[in-house]
């Protein structure tokens, strides 16, 4: 049986059965809805009352995440209790010790798996593209993750996390469709809809700016039958990105961010970090944005300027959202093999360090 890939994010859950050139199998949200327990009075239920195992790319209820992985690996994926299978986990950036403690414990002691690995994201999301060294740029729905690798070893020292994300772009759209369209009652899942439908990255600063005054009106029927009105708002969610200070931040846009990243490691590594950047995560799949992003490469102060590298053709589509999955695919076919993972001995030697010592 195949080692099972796992990536849990703050918005889907991706896992299947390790096959590098197949997208996963399943992709479901990591959102919970609390279910009603038998004999509670009806009074006591609360409507839509939802759980989010992972918050800002990391585990914060393990209970929910528990019952989450039960669903996955046993209902989704086919393993039976009794005869689990070995697990690979992506990790976001700067993922707590006891994050990763707590995780491998859970895996070991509560589901009985014969192996364990954990890798970060930037390194998966490079392997995904046949990179050991390069540059990961992970805009998530909770979290921008910029990390630099050599040699297939986060630069811990370089690497540069946000508490931004899709989801803050998503709060952006819904207070600008609101003050331009007061009428109308929007909830945030027809903001997150419409925000994957239209919002979308003008081609530069000045760009963005004449849209302002010129931009055409579209009008959207939402699925309860209020018509709403669209026009600049959908590019002031990709500029968010490059100008933090929509969002009232005091930070360099993206691309800038990438710069001083890579200007704090050693500068005979710089060419090769910058040259080989991977955009990876839902959002860096709006409409634009990557044009955009090596556009304002092109003009940044940098001596070497920031290029992309593309996809293999083999690699399925959506690439850019499942590269972290499919690098953890092609990851799993070396580890376990080549017994490099964490085995229940170790783990019984060891204690839940031992994640420390194998996965790196």
């Amino acid at each position: 049986m195949e080692a099972v890939v796992v990536d849990a994010g703050s918005k889907f859950l991706k896992a299947g059965f390790a096959v590098p050139d197949q997208a996963p199998p399943m992709i479901i949200p990591t959102q919970m809805k609390k279910v009603a327990e038998d004999g509670l009075p009806d009074d006591m239920v609360m409507d839509d009352v939802t759980v989010d195992p992972v918050v800002r790319g990391f585990i914060k209820d393990w209970d929910a995440m528990e019952e989450l992985l039960r669903h996955v690996l046993y209902t989704g994926l086919g393993w039976e209790i009794g005869n689990e299978g070995q697990i690979l986990f992506t990790d976001p950036l700067s993922t707590p010790k006891a994050v990763r403690e707590q995780l491998v414990q859970m895996m070991f002691e509560t589901f009985n798996v014969q192996g364990f690995y954990a890798s970060e994201q930037a390194v998966l999301s490079l392997y995904a593209v046949g990179r050991i060294s390069g540059c990961a740029v992970d805009i998530g729905h909770g979290k921008i993750d910029i990390a630099p690798v050599l040699e297939g070893a986060v630069q811990h020292i370089a690497s540069k996390r946000f508490e931004i994300g899709g989801i803050d772009l998503t709060e952006l759209f819904a207070q600008e469709l609101q003050r331009s369209n007061p009428q109308v009652n929007l909830s945030i899942s027809d903001v997150e809809r419409l925000k994957e439908q239209y919002a979308c990255c003008a081609e530069d600063q000045d760009d963005y700016e004449q849209i302002h005054k010129t931009c055409q009106k579209e009008q959207h029927t939402l699925p309860d039958g209020q018509v709403i009105t669209i026009e600049k708002e959908k590019y002031t969610v990709g500029e968010a990105l490059f100008q933090p200070s929509i969002l009232g931040l005091e930070e360099h846009g993206i691309v800038e961010q990438l710069v001083r990243s890579i200007s704090s490691v050693s500068s005979e590594n710089q060419r090769q970090l910058l040259e080989n950047t991977v955009l990876c995560g839902g959002t860096a799949s709006m409409i634009g944005f990557e044009e955009r992003f090596q556009k304002e490469a092109y003009l940044c102060s940098s001596s070497i300027r920031p290029s992309l590298v593309k996809p293999p053709e083999y690699m399925p589509e959506n690439m850019i959202k499942n590269s972290a999955w499919l690098g953890g695919a092609i990851l799993a076919k070396v580890v376990f093999p080549q017994n490099q993972h964490v085995t229940k001995g170790d783990y019984d030697e060891t204690g839940p360090s031992v994640v420390h010592r194998k996965c790196f």
